[in-house]
C-alpha cells in the first residue's frame, strides 16, 4: 500500500517528527560543531555559519534510535494493585524516538528524543506520573555498554483532560565516534525486575 501526500495521519506523524527533532535542536547546545574534512586532512571540529550546514555534517553516520521490544509500555497502579486492571491509575506509552548528533574531539554526543502519552486508567487521580526511561547504546560486540543512564522523567497529569501527551529528551549521550553501524542506540522504559508476586498485565489494554 503506498503513501498518499494527503493522507492526514501521515502528514500529522511527519509534522510530530519535525516537532520532537526541533526540541532535540533547542535542547542540546551547538549541534553544528563537527569535524573537518577538508583535503589537508585537518580533523579539528569545524562549525557552520549561522543558517549553513556543511557537506561533512551531511555525510556525518548518526546511529539511529531504536525503541527496544516489550518496553514501550508503563503501567501505574495502586499500592498492591500491580497488575490488576481494575487497579491502573494510568498507562503512559512511548510512540516514536529520534536524534540529534555532534561531534568534536574524536567523540559524539546524541541528544536522544523519546515522544508518548500518559492515559488515564480506571481509577485514575490528578497527580504526576515519574516514568523509568532507560537510554542505552552497545557495541555489536555484545560487551559492556558504552552509554547507560536511567531517568526519572515525571510529567503531571489530569484525569479530566484524557490522554496527556510528553517529549523527553537525553542531550548527553557521549562516546567515542564509531564506525557506521557498529553502534545500537536503544530507548524505552526500565521497571526493574519483575516484584514478587505481581500479576503479569497485559501492554495491549486499549488505552
Amino acid at each position: 500500500m503506498g503513501f498518499r501526500l494527503n493522507d492526514g495521519r501521515f502528514l500529522a506523524r511527519f509534522g510530530f517528527l519535525g516537532f520532537m527533532l526541533a526540541v532535540a535542536g533547542c535542547q542540546s547546545g551547538d549541534s553544528t560543531s563537527i569535524l573537518g574534512t577538508g583535503d589537508g586532512g585537518d580533523s579539528t571540529p569545524k562549525t557552520a555559519p549561522e543558517g549553513k550546514v556543511l557537506q561533512s555534517e551531511l555525510r556525518a553516520y548518526c546511529p539511529p534510535v531504536t525503541l527496544r521490544e516489550g518496553t514501550a509500555f508503563f503501567n501505574t497502579y495502586e499500592k498492591k494493585g500491580d497488575g490488576d486492571p481494575t487497579k491502573l491509575i494510568y498507562q503512559s506509552s512511548i510512540s516514536a524516538v529520534t536524534r540529534t548528533c555532534a561531534y568534536g574531539g574524536g567523540m559524539i554526543t546524541m541528544n536522544v528524543v523519546v515522544a508518548g502519552k500518559v492515559v488515564p486508567g480506571p481509577v485514575a487521580t490528578d497527580s504526576s506520573v515519574t516514568m523509568p526511561i532507560r537510554i542505552v547504546v552497545s557495541d555489536a560486540s555484545g560487551g559492556e555498554p558504552l552509554y547507560s543512564q536511567l531517568h526519572k522523567y515525571e510529567v503531571v497529569v489530569n484525569k479530566a483532560s484524557g490522554a496527556t501527551q510528553f517529549v523527553f529528551n537525553d542531550p548527553n549521550v557521549t562516546f567515542a565516534q564509531p564506525a557506521p553501524g557498529t553502534v545500537r542506540v536503544f530507548a524505552g522504559y526500565d521497571e526493574g525486575p519483575p516484584k514478587k508476586g505481581a500479576k503479569v498485565a497485559s501492554d495491549d489494554s486499549g488505552l
